[in-house]
């Protein structure tokens, strides 16, 4: 095949890593490397190479020299090299090939899907165990062949890709700890349980933005799909629409972390209602939407979780319901606490030898109530003086003497004294 137009892997590793655009520096921090004696390349002595190359969007079509690659890279154990313009897997062979320390791959955005991968072609990725392919169109095909000959792949992405199904592998992959799979299109849970065919050791899964629907799974088969499944994220599945799925989750037995949100059931919730709720029917997760879940917490939403249900009909009432009951007993409805502050309060009015019962507004002024007293006392506003008795205070009565004061300033409470007196001339 003759090698594509463009800009090669290795013109591009000179032009980024040469001297001028990225001296070598000694002290610590930096992490640059100098492979030692070079063998066979020219220009080796001017490269500055870290161990992680970063070469994304530089309009990659090919490797270029092999030879040089392999004198360059030696120490390298990640490369990323999306947004790119690799459309042919031998090309992505012969950089891989020449890196044998690699461990992290990157391969974004770059056009692969309009070549097939041959399996002697994928055997060059033999030592890569986190490989990124979102964005890359790569068929099922492509991924079965990969699956095939990394025996070590432990994190694969393969987001943006538009899958509608999943594929099974002819052979399981017993390496694989985590999927990302996120912005597809995998409605049907029939889909989702063929991963947890092709991947049993599966401890993370992110599903976030595939709009799936209802988990149509009995509990003991979910059990047997996922058993070691520790971390499952599920954002904007838009199909969830009934507390029944949110159950079935407990069904993976080591289950710890959840990610829920932005699917419909939980639209109708506060945020504190959610938390609580979810919290509360999966009892084995010890992080949820990213915070941990503390103890007291757990607690605080098992309570509640029975306080909203107790009023539900038997037949709404979940299951989880009846196990807290088991736990806490049943609760008793909480007292509902006005914090509203008093508009109003009842105070004596004391004046001479009489004493008269009233209702005042407590967001009045003091000259507003003295206007307010004026037919009861008999006094004019400018020569009444006013005092307030707390019941409890220990000092003694008050004056009011700043007409503009608001009188719930002063604490007044049902059964205060307020006394008046005439201004002495």
């Amino acid at each position: 095949m003759d090698q594509p137009s463009g800009r090669s892997f290795m013109q591009v590793l000179c032009e980024k890593y040469s001297p001028e655009n990225f001296p070598y520096r000694r002290g610590p921090g930096m992490g640059v490397h100098v492979p030692a004696t070079p063998q066979g390349s020219p220009m080796k002595d001017r490269l500055n190479l870290p161990s992680v190359l970063v070469l994304n969007s530089c309009g990659i079509t090919c490797a270029g020299d092999e030879n040089e690659i392999a004198a360059f890279c030696a120490h390298v154990f990640e490369l990323d090299l999306s947004d790119n313009k690799l459309q042919d897997w031998h090309e992505v062979s012969k950089i891989v090939s020449n890196v044998p320390h690699l461990e992290f791959l990157n391969l974004s955005s770059n056009p692969l899907s309009l070549s097939v991968l041959e399996r002697r072609c994928a055997g060059s990725f033999a030592g890569v165990r986190k490989l990124v392919l979102n964005n890359s169109k790569a068929s099922w095909e492509t991924v079965h062949t990969i699956l095939q000959e990394l025996p070590d792949l432990e994190e694969l992405f393969l987001c943006l890709n538009d899958y509608e199904t999943v594929s099974c592998s002819p052979v399981c992959c017993q390496s694989l700890k985590l999927l990302h799979i996120t912005d597809n299109n995998l409605q049907d849970w029939t889909e989702i349980r063929k991963l947890g065919i092709m991947f049993p050791s599966l401890d993370t899964l992110i599903l976030a933005n595939n709009n799936l629907t209802t988990i149509e799974e009995s509990e003991d088969s979910l059990a047997r799909l996922f058993p070691n499944l520790r971390s499952i994220n599920l954002h904007k599945s838009a199909g969830l629409h009934c507390w029944e799925d949110i159950d079935k989750l407990n069904s993976f037995p080591k289950l710890e972390e959840v990610k829920l949100l932005g699917i419909p059931l939980l639209q109708s919730y506060t945020t504190e209602e959610r938390r609580k709720l979810l919290i509360a029917r999966l009892p084995s997760i010890i992080k949820l939407n990213g915070s941990i879940v503390a103890d007291g917490e757990r607690e605080d939403s098992e309570r509640f979780f029975i306080r909203y249900y107790m009023e539900f009909p038997e037949e709404e009432v979940p299951f989880r319901y009846h196990e807290l009951v088991t736990k806490y007993g049943k609760l008793e409805p909480l007292a509902v606490v006005d914090l509203r502050p008093q508009s109003s309060v009842k105070v004596e009015v004391h004046f001479q030898d009489k004493v008269e019962e009233m209702s005042i507004r407590l967001d009045q002024t003091v000259a507003e109530l003295k206007k307010h007293l004026k037919t009861v006392v008999q006094l004019s506003t400018s020569n009444m003086l006013l005092f307030y008795l707390d019941q409890e205070a220990p000092f003694g009565p008050e004056e009011m003497k700043y007409s503009s004061r608001a009188l719930h300033s002063y604490g007044i409470r049902d059964g205060d004294k307020i006394y008046v007196e005439p201004r002495m001339k």
